[in-house]
């Protein structure tokens, strides 16, 4: 008979843990983009260059990156709870001491210290609400801990700013403080540990060859826009030790005899298309917030707390879609709700692609709502098909790599829209510098030649400064188009998978996989 720590039907206070997990989840995910907006006071109090300070994001993600994958063996070892009770309370030390940090060295060393504490929070999080529900009510909880995910990187730069301009930058990493503390509380006293089979020997070689595979990834697509990419031996270097690593890594685990990342986990088609289509949703998810808060202050000149302001219809979409897809989940095919997201989002990519740095409001409001509310569609059926079939003791290395291969996307996402808007937008200021000679009558004459009078400095300056700011709208339409194209291809992606149709209380599709087995 199942006891109550392993029955989902029966877990005691599972309402009291789904907040403590809510909390921890929002306070990791929050904490990987709300630094981003307070960089450059950071630079200045720590006396760096904006080279430099990058570090400061660099650490944390290559950490987080890196101690992602090993969480499924590191749980088993230690049991789940003490593991993540250890995650808890060093991400909250380590967030203080950034918080207090006095130099660049200090700094980098502790964002990489919370790096590796929080890495292994996201996916035990989300292991946990697998177990706590049974099969019928698990549309509803993810929707409950996807708020987080999803939320968490679009409200962090509108909460970074706040907190930086109304207070201090070193308060983005003490507002973890109390939220560290309640987490931790709540999981101390009301989550069991679960009772599982004992932690196999380590494997170190795939872990090591991983290791190098997304660390020299990492620093490849941080620093490949400042060294001109593959013009730089650093970035050649870098690259080539990345797809060593990752040769090296796909390699062992199909050949050795234990890896610590199972290969048989991908024999379940729904779990395999769901790692690629997490991926994809990754690269859009991070990089269109990456895009649309630069683009509402350089172009469309709103402060930073206005900024934050017209981003948030964006996070309000998302928790209506995702709500509105876990009501739906028991009812219609998860798949077609994914394509219905995959289409809302298409077009709301479309939209932006059309505006101007004048866009009303209400135009920019709705499309963001659209936008948000796609995601919404998408993460919550994607996370229920994608573990449906597949065997519960695969879970803790399964979520594992769902959130391994969604900050990988994330990364890649942000690093392709920012080489892609510094490039296009040079191009294109090129491109327009090149009409505007001494036989183009119309710079020469009219309102033209007022605001813009090539025979004095002033007036050169003016003109150099609307061309740079034309070509700069051009570039972000170029960007908001290309991720209008990333999301067709993933349409197919969702087709390949298989509907494991409405959950019921009797059988589930997990149990039945687990016999199997």
């Amino acid at each position: 008979m199942a006891s109550p720590e392993t029955d989902p039907d029966r877990v005691p206070h599972r309402s009291l843990i789904t907040v403590c997990t809510m909390i921890a989840t929002l306070m990791q995910v929050l904490d990987s983009t709300i630094a981003n907006v307070a960089l450059p006071y950071m630079q200045g109090s720590l006396s760096t260059t904006s080279d430099q300070i990058s570090w400061v994001l660099t650490s944390y993600i290559v950490a987080a990156a890196i101690m992602t994958a090993p969480v499924g063996w590191l749980s088993a070892r230690f049991g789940r709870k003490n593991f993540f009770l250890a995650c808890l309370v060093g991400f909250t030390l380590t967030s203080m001491l950034c918080g207090v940090a006095q130099s660049l060295n200090e700094m980098v060393l502790f964002r990489l210290m919370q790096g590796v504490c929080g890495a292994a929070i996201v996916p035990l999080s989300q292991a946990i609400m697998l177990d706590i529900y049974p099969p019928a009510q698990r549309g509803q909880a993810m929707v409950m801990w996807g708020m987080g995910v999803m939320v968490g990187p679009i409200i962090g730069p509108t909460l970074g700013g706040y907190l930086t301009d109304a207070y201090d930058w070193r308060w983005v990493f003490f507002i973890n403080l109390p939220f560290g503390i309640l987490a931790t509380a709540g999981f101390s006293i009301f989550l069991k540990e679960k009772r599982g089979a004992p932690a196999p020997p380590f494997d170190w070689t795939g872990f090591m060859a991983l290791s190098l595979g997304l660390g020299a990834l990492q620093l490849m697509l941080d620093r490949g826009e400042s060294k001109d990419w593959f013009q730089s031996s650093e970035i050649l270097v870098e690259t080539t030790l990345a797809a060593l690593g990752f040769y090296l890594f796909i390699v062992h685990m199909w050949l050795a005899e234990k890896p610590f990342i199972s290969p048989k986990m991908f024999a379940d088609v729904n779990y395999s298309t769901g790692v690629f289509l997490m991926f994809a949703v990754g690269i859009v998810l991070l990089a269109s917030t990456v895009l649309l808060a630069p683009y509402l202050q350089t172009l469309g000149g709103h402060p930073v707390w206005e900024a934050g302001i017209l981003m948030a219809p964006r996070g309000a979409g998302t928790m209506v879609g995702m709500m509105v897809a876990g009501r739906l989940g028991g009812k219609a095919d998860a798949r077609a709700i994914m394509l219905a997201g995959l289409g809302f989002l298409a077009y709301s990519f479309w939209e932006q692609a059309r505006w101007t740095p004048d866009v009303q409001t209400w135009t920019l409001t709705w499309v963001t709502v659209i936008q948000g509310f796609a995601l919404g569609l998408i993460f919550i059926p994607l996370q229920m098909i994608a573990y449906a079939t597949l065997a519960a003791k695969y879970r803790p290395d399964a979520t594992a790599l769902f959130s391994l291969v969604r900050n990988v996307g994330s990364a890649i996402g942000v690093s392709i829209a920012s080489f892609m808007l510094s490039r296009s937008s040079q191009i294109v200021h090129s491109q327009i510098a090149d009409t505007l000679t001494p036989f183009n009558r119309m710079a020469q004459t009219g309102g033209a030649y007022l605001f813009w009078n090539t025979a004095t400095s002033g007036g050169r300056a003016a003109l150099d400064g609307e061309v740079s700011r034309q070509a700069l709208a051009i570039a972000y339409s170029n960007d908001f188009m290309l991720m209008f194209w990333i999301s067709f291809p993933t349409a197919i992606l969702i087709l390949l998978m298989r509907s494991p149709g409405p959950p019921s209380d009797g059988a589930p599709p997990q149990a039945a996989h687990a016999a199997m087995d």
